[in-house]
Formats: C-alpha cells, structure tokens, sequence
C-alpha cells in the first residue's frame, strides 16, 4: 500500500508524481485466471505476503480482489475490484474486472479508468469471445495491450498457434518478450528474449508464496535443458523476424502487443509482466472534458465517477464511490462539485482501497483511483472538480438490456426495506430499474444485460437488504428508445409491448421481439424509436 508523506501541490510536483502512477485493468474471459493473475502482481509487489485462489480451488483461501460472497461461493468475478500498491518508486492501480459476459457493463466502465490493460489468455483456449470484445473496446477508446499467456503448467496449444491467432483473429501483431521453454503442460522456465538468458523457476507449496527464481546464460541453459531450450529460442527469434520485434511505438499505437508467458497461480513469470508494466504501460495523460479539450494534468483538481459499490464493509453498510484523479491534487476534506448537480460535496472520508480493505488516503495524484465514502450523492458517470472554469467529463454508456424481470418483495412487511434495495442497486448499476404509471413504484422492473445480474440482485437484496423478492420473467427481447414520449399511448396499446422509464428518465420501448416491433412500426412508420448503442460496442 502507498503513503505520500508530503503534499505536491505546484505544477512540477503533480507531473512527477503523474508520471510515478501506472493505471491498468486486467480484462479476460471468465476462468482465464484474471483474480489469480491480481493476487500474484500484488505478491510480487510485496504487499501480501501469501496468495491464495479463489474458493474450491486446490481449497486455498480466498483472493484479496475476490470479496463478496458469492464471488468465493462460486469462484467467478461478479463485481470489478480496485487495488492499489506501491512497487519500486511507481504506484500501482490494478483493476481487476469481472470475464462474464453478463457483467460487461461494469468492465466497459472500469476500461474508461485505466491507462493500459492486461490481455488474459488461457493457454488451452487462446482467444474467447468474451476477450475479443473486450479488445474491441480497448481498441475502440486506445488503449494499449499487453498479452499474458496464462497456465503454461498445464496442457494446452502451441505457443506460436497462439501468436499466430492474435495476427488472425484481431490483427494484433504479437512482440515476444519472454517465451515459454517446454510445452504447455510441462513449464521448465522462459527465455528471456531481451536478456537472451533463461529464467527457470522453483515451485513452492500451492504457488502461495513467492516462486524463486534461477537466472541461466544462455549455453548454460544449453547444457540444462537441451531440446526445449533450443526450440524455445527459435520459435521466439522466428516469430520477432516476421514482424514481431519489440517495438515500443507499436504497442502505443494499437498495432502490436507485447507477449509473455507464465503460470498465474504458481506466480511463473509475472514479475516480468509486472516489471514490463511499470517500464513501458503509459502513464497518465491529460483527459478531454465533454467538450473535446484536454484538461492538463496539472490543472485544479477534476475526477469522475466510474463506479458505485455498497456492501464492501457489511458492519457500516456504507456506500463507496470509486473516482478516477485526472488533473490536479486530491486531499481529504476538500470541498469539490459535483458537475452533475452543480452541488459541493465534502470528501471527509476518502479511502486508498485494496479489494475489500480500505484505509484512509490523504492525498492522490492523476491516475490514482480513490473511494470516496458515504457517496450516496454519487452516481456513475459524475465528474468531480474544483476551482474554475467547471469541468465535466463524457458520461459512461448504459448497456441495452435484454432481460426484464418484474420485482416483486417476498414480504409485504419489508417493503420499505424493498424500496431501499432497489434505489441502491441502480445507483451502482448492478441491473437497470424500469418504471411505469401501469405497473407503480411497488413492482417495478429489473432490466439486465445478462441474466447472471438476476441472481446477484436477488442475493444482495436478500442478504444486504433483508428484502427477499420474487422475479417474474417478462417475454422481451428487443428493446429501442422511444425519443417521442407523445407516442407512448400507441406503444403501451399493442398487446405485445409497453413503455418503462429508467431512472435516467430515458422511455424504453419493449417488445416481445424484433417482429412484434416490426409489425408495429408497419402501422404506425412515424414511431420515433431508436437503438441503444454503448460506447465502444
């Protein structure tokens, strides 16, 4: 964890302390290894001192990024998770995202926070659709990739089979900085190709530990290991002739992307990822507000809201908003605005937060992520500023849903707890809550992009809010904003669609399908109905 000990506040002391700050997520498909890959950077940082997985795997504890209970129940990211952490003179903001598809909201938004991003494959599976989309949007908002090959101890394709889909698939020519020596399954090291030296490595008792490390020349390594180092060293140098030596300018740019291999939950090979991080991912630059205008990294204080979480300390039942610093200096206690509102906001209580531990920050710099206490004036997407001229940043996409369900409280006795529940969940933007003057406040609907949000709605309204509640599935699937709310009559008329406004005031058009709503525009073409497109999709 960091301590600034003193405050820099001039212009000088911002950019430095801005240059000091690395900001990346880890983005993957589900079960590629992403919090396993978080808690192995953490314990190369040394600031845990054992790692762990997440529950019902190998029966090691419970990762640090991993907190909410049914993240352990059932071994899956639900929700993103900030650490930040100090390693050599950088500061460190890792953000670990959730693979799920139906989650991909919040990871879409934890992206917009970030400087760079951790491509995650699985050496068995190579590229999934969940990861290429994800990359779509990297691609989409610029920012750069580094590909770490993950679970090289056990079996799985061929390392330039692996290369060789990046180019195909997406385009992204692979730069070999560290390469595998012996096949998936059978993890002897990497080759260094930089050093030109091997890296072999000792396992220790269920990877919890750090793995000791043996640096070998080159014709010791030779002599070692013979065959596999051989075939380590030509594939590597073989695939840097064909394009594919390290170009820093070419991983700045989107074209190329830096490519290393490893074994997250043995902790084989992520301190070069870790170290390549701190050496080459970008560091903060200046952010442009709504209007197009970069805001200078040593302008007044400015920030936004990329996400909103409650529960994270079950005995205070507090709510946390998680801001991205993007100009200026933060100190707790100051008094910003809210650009939202135009109202002031005290930040007495602002939290540095690593996974479910939080302690309090004094200061932060542009690229840090902070957790600003008791936001319940908050919402995603909110820019935070101080001094003048204001300042607001663009605002953060709503996915389109394609789930509705009706929520109703189990017990009619809870129903102010109810009311509670729902107002919170959409705030954090855990589903979407719909209303309408049909159905009334006491039975409103949950719209999700995926129906994973179902259940971890229900859970926490449940366990966090004691309000059990009953679903019931509405037959929807197509869905289109309704820009006239004059038409809303002839919409709610048809037997086979109805309007729900969202809490961001927006009329929702839903239909049972795409036919249904073809039908309808057939009798009524002036309908003013239009897509819901997210940024980056």
């Amino acid at each position: 964890m960091t301590a600034e000990h003193t405050v820099a506040t001039d212009g000088s002391g911002v950019l430095t302390e801005a240059r000091r700050r690395r900001s990346f997520a880890v983005i993957s498909h589900p079960d590629a290894g992403k919090s396993t890959l978080t808690e192995a950077l953490a314990l190369h940082a040394r600031v845990i001192s054992e790692a762990g997985a997440v529950h019902g795997k190998a029966g090691r504890a419970g990762v640090v990024s991993d907190w909410m209970s049914m993240e352990r129940t059932r071994g899956i990211s639900i929700t993103s998770a900030a650490l930040q952490f100090a390693y050599g003179d950088s500061v460190i903001n890792l953000l670990d995202t959730p693979g799920h598809a139906d989650f991909s909201e919040d990871t879409y938004r934890v992206l917009s926070a970030v400087d760079s991003a951790v491509m995650l494959l699985d050496a068995a599976k190579g590229l999934e659709p969940q990861t290429l989309k994800l990359f779509d949007v990297c691609r989409h908002r610029g920012i750069p990739v580094i590909t770490f090959i993950n679970k090289w101890d056990r079996p799985g394709r061929e390392a330039l089979e692996l290369c060789d889909e990046l180019i195909e698939r997406i385009g992204l020519q692979p730069m070999p900085l560290t390469w595998p020596v012996g096949v998936a399954g059978q993890f002897r090291g990497v080759y260094d190709v930089t050093g030109g030296d091997f890296v072999r490595y000792a396992p220790t008792a269920g990877g919890a530990t750090l793995a000791a490390e043996e640096r070998l020349s080159g014709r010791s390594a030779e002599a070692d290991v013979g065959p596999d180092w051989t075939r380590a060293t030509e594939e590597a140098e073989l695939l840097s002739s064909s394009d594919g030596a390290f170009d820093p300018a070419r991983y700045f740019d989107g074209s190329a992307t830096p490519v290393l291999f490893g074994a997250a939950v043995r902790n084989f090979g992520v301190r070069h990822l870790l170290d390549l991080l701190v050496e080459l991912a970008p560091r903060p630059e200046p952010r442009p507000d709504v209007d197009g205008r970069d805001r200078p990294l040593d302008a007044d204080f400015s920030a936004f809201v990329f996400k909103v979480q409650t529960g994270m300390d079950p005995a205070h039942r507090d709510q946390v908003a998680f801001a991205r610093v993007c100009s200026g200096v933060f100190e707790r206690g100051m008094v910003v605005t809210n650009a939202t509102t135009k109202r002031p906001f005290a930040t007495k209580y602002a939290h540095q937060v690593f996974g479910q531990q939080r302690s309090t920050v004094e200061t932060a710099y542009p690229g840090d992520v902070i957790g600003l206490v008791n936001a319940t004036a908050l919402r995603v997407g909110d820019t935070l500023y101080t001094g003048k001229p204001a300042v607001r940043f663009p605002g953060l996409p709503s996915f389109a849903p394609a789930h509705f369900a009706v929520a109703r409280p189990a017990d009619l006795s809870k129903a102010k707890q109810f009311r509670k529940g729902v107002d919170q969940l959409a705030s954090e933007g855990v589903i979407q809550v719909l209303t309408s003057d049909l159905r009334g406040d006491a039975s409103p609907v949950f719209a999700a992009v995926g129906p994973m949000q179902f259940e971890v709605a229900a859970h926490r309204m449940e366990h966090e809010f004691h309000s059990p509640v009953r679903l019931d599935r509405l037959p929807y699937s197509a869905v289109r904003k309704l820009a006239d709310p004059e038409q809303r009559g002839v919409i709610d008329a048809a037997r086979t669609s109805e309007v729900l406004t969202r809490t961001d005031g927006t009329d929702l058009a839903l239909f049972h399908d795409e036919m249904s709503m073809r039908i309808l525009l057939r009798s009524h073409p002036d309908l003013a109905l239009e897509p819901l497109v997210a940024e980056g999709t």
